[in-house]
């Protein structure tokens, strides 16, 4: 899945690893005063947004880390195939012009999300149906020339609400819809942003990736001061995590200490999940036995639960 595809191996980011400089820094999130428990972090976020308040039945669900290699892909399509195998109608959106969601997949496609952004085409004649109750609106590189166009409107608030003007309605067609985020920051981003109502974390067990989690808070912290706009973390799920590993077990204790029950159950370094998109299959379709499959099937009714 180009930069982020897969569980199987772990990339060293560094000679030395310094836990006390990672402990600093995510106690130093969110400013918090030193009355509030390290738990209640996350929470200062969106208090205020809690799922009682929207009006869309439609679950709006991003999936991002500003650090590549954190398998925001590889739980997109997991998740999304999960909550379809459940009965649940899926759709899932492509923000990364490398494309990975349609390679891993297998879809062949027409029409692409930088179509529907530059309004060549009905967003309708994007979707393509990737698995039965998953549907996906893909990406490849001619998003870049979309992302460009946006940039040089007149009207930045118009580009920031592109996404969810051209999804409006169309999501309404499905119980969730989930968006794949480039680890990049951009107006698409942004835009994507917006329109989401929950996002996902997927943090791998190292230092860079907490740090890349760090600027995902900082981000939502600042949409979060836009007038009428809904957004929360939900969850911050540990990805490449080796049990074995006593880096990996100290960085799972302090996300669990920091964030509490936001904390979703860990996904472990896995081959299968490296193997299955040259198949182009998900994990279910791949090796359904897996361990991997056990883990995304909990995420898949935690996320059900939680609705």
């Amino acid at each position: 899945m180009g930069g982020d595809s897969g569980l199987s191996s772990r990339r060293v980011e560094g000679s030395t690893f310094s836990l006390a400089c990672l402990l600093n820094t995510l106690y130093n999130w969110g400013n918090r005063s030193p009355g509030i428990p390290a738990g209640q972090i996350a929470f200062r976020i969106t208090d205020c947004n809690r799922r009682g308040t929207w009006t869309n039945m439609t679950r709006r669900i991003g999936v991002l880390n500003y650090k590549g290699g954190t398998a925001k892909t590889t739980t997109v399509i997991n998740l999304g195939a999960g909550l379809a195998m459940k009965g649940a109608r899926v759709l899932c959106v492509d923000l990364d012009p490398q494309g990975s969601l349609a390679t891993c997949l297998g879809v062949r496609y027409t029409y692409s999300l930088a179509h529907m952004l530059l309004g060549q085409v009905a967003p309708q004649a994007c979707v393509v149906s990737a698995r039965e109750n998953m549907d996906i609106i893909p990406s490849d590189s001619s998003l870049l020339q979309a992302e460009g166009e946006m940039w040089r409107l007149n009207n930045n608030q118009l580009a920031r609400q592109l996404l969810s003007n051209k999804l409006h309605g169309l999501d309404e067609e499905y119980d969730y819809v989930l968006l794949d985020f480039s680890p990049s920051a951009s107006i698409l981003s942004e835009s994507g942003l917006r329109y989401t109502q929950e996002l996902i974390v997927p943090v791998s067990t190292s230092y860079l990736s907490m740090i890349g989690t760090r600027q995902v808070i900082e981000t939502l912290k600042n949409i979060g001061r836009i007038p009428g706009h809904r957004v929360q973390l939900y969850l911050i799920l540990p990805t490449l995590y080796s049990a074995h590993l006593k880096q990996d077990r100290e960085i799972l204790g302090i996300l669990q200490r920091h964030f509490a029950n936001r904390v979703a159950d860990p996904i472990r370094s896995n081959v299968k999940l490296t193997e299955a998109p040259s198949h182009h299959k998900t994990i279910f379709e791949y090796s359904p036995r897996s361990g991997a499959a056990a883990e995304y099937l909990r995420l898949v009714e935690r996320v059900m639960l939680d609705g």
